[in-house]
């Protein structure tokens, strides 16, 4: 073999070697991002699984105030459940906002019931939960934001060839409800 030959394989070998390294990243990278997403969602379930075992404590301590106030807890309560029923990510995040929705009306009403405002447990839940929602909020644009980077590697070559290659399909984004959108509607009941 002569000198331009052996450089000639050498410089093929490189090339292989190369496109196989920059494969291997763009396989990597997708897969980091895909967990990440897993991440994210599993970061989101912590913080609605402690929202969740809040839920009991406020309605216990609003009830015995807001007895004519039924409809209020009972929208809570058709949110949770639907939360449990809820399987892919677009059912989630429409339970979840209902169980938004419920949770802002309980604290509108509450507005009119000046014990329930006094009451120093009322006010630590309320505090609570305020602070969680905040952190959900928080969790959902990460989500959102891996999501989006995710998806937009997928529609992109080279990584739209590897990912098919993986079977990899967009991942859903969390949407907010149009009745999110809109203001709450508060009817206060009348006592006796």
């Amino acid at each position: 073999m002569h000198p331009g030959e052996v450089l000639g394989t050498v410089a093929v070998l490189f090339a292989i070697v190369g496109l196989v390294g920059y494969w291997l990243s763009i396989y990597n990278s997708l897969v980091a991002l895909k967990n990440s997403i897993m991440r994210s969602w599993a970061n989101i379930d912590v913080l609605l699984k402690q929202r969740h075992d809040e839920l009991p404590k406020l309605v216990k301590t609003c009830e015995g105030y807001m007895q004519h106030e039924r409809a209020v807890f009972d929208k809570l309560s058709e949110a949770r459940g639907a939360l449990l029923k809820a399987q892919t990510v677009a059912q989630r995040a429409e339970a979840e906002n209902l169980l938004t929705r419920a949770l802002g009306q309980i604290f509108a009403v509450a507005e009119a019931y000046p014990d329930l405002k006094a009451n120093q447990g009322f006010l630590q839940l309320q505090s609570r939960i305020s602070e969680l929602e905040n952190q959900i909020a928080d969790r959902r644009e990460f989500y959102n934001d891996t999501v989006n980077t995710f998806n937009t590697r997928l529609g992109q070559i080279p990584d739209k060839w590897v990912a098919g290659w993986l079977n990899y399909v967009t991942a859903e984004l969390f949407h907010v409800d149009q009745g999110d959108r809109q203001d709450v509607e508060i009817k206060f009941a009348m006592a006796g």
